[in-house]
């Protein structure tokens, strides 16, 4: 049994919550606790090698497949990411690529939002990833370029909905997202918005934990079968809006393009398909 602790390395755990507060046409609040992996991409063998209860693109308790995110086909992600960086303009030269999401649990994960924390090699964060997943097995991310890295905190940042995600939310909306880096606690707001006015609040607030054998037990017994409950929760959740008679949006077809790209550096924040 791998029973060595990582030291060194700059991927974490996080515990905490994820909120979603709906507020048209009819109201409907949950919480649910959940925890989190933040992976430096660049770490994912050395924590396969080292990490008790973890494996990379193989079978675990615990575990992370290439194939759940970016392309997913199982190619290498950190060369998908580098090419729509290259595309909005972005060299990292060798700097890290950290992801946050939750990992296989027995085998099977849903992610409904990932985030990508992009960092030059001089550690600046020079651009985000939110990777979006709906229940139809279809995948977006936005992609937000920051022109202005030396800012001390990441200002928010607004996009045009690009994506359809739920049954229950219309297509023409915006995205008002305020996001920290990943440090001690991770937190992301996010506001939906129509024309007239706010149609839903989303948080998820987290703690960081030490990535060892011990927390993970931990977060096993904590948090037993999460992704399972996760899958679970999204359709109990859409029964009890069915429920309250909130009206069914028609699925359009997805974007064309799977990134949406966007910039944080000026007061208007330029979105282009």
């Amino acid at each position: 049994m791998k029973i060595r602790a990582l030291k060194n390395l700059s991927s974490c755990l996080y515990w905490g919550r994820v909120m979603h507060f709906r507020l048209c046409p009819s109201q409907h609040r949950f919480t649910y606790r959940v925890f989190w992996f933040l992976f430096d991409l660049d770490e994912l063998q050395a924590l396969d090698r080292n990490l008790t209860f973890f494996a990379h693109n193989r079978w675990s308790i615990l575990s992370f497949y290439n194939s759940d995110h970016g392309p997913r086909d199982g190619t290498c992600l950190r060369s998908w990411i580098n090419q729509h960086l290259e595309t909005a303009g972005i060299n990292l030269r060798g700097g890290s690529i950290k992801l946050l999401c939750f990992p296989r649990i027995f085998g099977f994960v849903f992610n409904p939002l990932s985030i990508w924390y992009c960092y030059d090699n001089n550690g600046l964060l020079r651009a985000i990833l939110y990777e979006v997943r709906n229940t139809f097995n279809e995948s977006h991310s936005y992609l937000i370029k920051i022109d202005c890295p030396t800012l001390s905190s990441i200002p928010p940042h607004v996009v045009q909905k690009r994506f359809y995600v739920s049954p229950f939310v219309q297509m023409a909306c915006t995205y008002t997202f305020r996001l920290t880096e990943p440090k001690n606690a991770v937190t992301l707001h996010i506001r939906q918005s129509d024309e007239k006015e706010t149609v839903l609040l989303a948080t998820m607030i987290g703690k960081q934990k030490s990535l060892d054998a011990r927390n993970l037990a931990l977060s096993i017994v904590a948090f037993p079968l999460m992704t399972i409950k996760v899958v679970a929760a999204i359709h109990w959740e859409a029964l009890k809006l069915w429920t309250k008679k909130v009206p069914l949006v028609p699925k359009p077809s997805p974007p064309k393009n799977t990134v949406t790209i966007g910039r944080i550096g000026s007061d208007k924040q330029t979105i282009s398909a």
